[in-house]
């Protein structure tokens, strides 16, 4: 089966959504999910204050951070963010496979990495204010201790996924 979009480069439509979530699956032609994702980014983005809170982590101004910040909203937002990267990659990644005619087992890409980074990215955002993370004051900013635990857990998750697979993989080849 043939597909009827053009090939999707995989990183272009991830990269469209680290700018914002929806537009990599509106560059992918996924008009539904990305209009929701859209939707969802700007009322979570509202309801979190986290343009605010952006401005002011990037000027320095910490304790504004903090006042500005919604946290029972700024939460979902890892999910949103980290679920649009990896559906706008996997979903270019299929298309691009159907319209080689490629017929591909069902997998994704990322996954852990995605996953990983979306839970440390609430890890962070929940840490924030302990007395562990205040021992390094450049993680005391919300919108920077997201990132750091984020990516961290996320590079953690990947190479656990990795391994994880690669032993499925060596056992399906070698056993008999």
């Amino acid at each position: 089966m043939r597909s009827s979009r053009p090939y999707k480069s995989p990183l272009a439509a991830m990269l469209w959504s680290v700018v914002l979530p929806g537009f990599g699956q509106l560059y992918n032609r996924d008009y539904y999910i990305g209009t929701i994702l859209l939707v969802l980014e700007f009322l979570i983005n509202l309801k979190s204050h986290l343009n605010i809170v952006l401005l002011d982590t990037l000027t320095g101004d910490l304790l504004r951070a903090h006042d500005s910040v919604n946290y029972n909203w700024g939460l979902f937002y890892p999910s949103i963010y980290g679920f649009s990267l990896w559906q706008a990659l996997n979903m270019a990644i299929s298309n691009n496979n159907r319209l080689e005619g490629n017929v591909v087992e069902k997998r994704t890409y990322l996954s852990g990495f995605f996953i990983g980074f979306v839970i440390g990215m609430d890890f962070g955002l929940f840490w924030h204010d302990t007395g562990i993370i205040q021992r390094f004051p450049f993680l005391d900013y919300p919108v920077y201790n997201g990132l750091v635990f984020g990516l961290l857990l996320g590079f953690l998750s990947h190479l656990a996924e990795i391994k994880i697979y690669r032993r499925k993989l060596k056992k399906l080849l070698f056993e008999d």
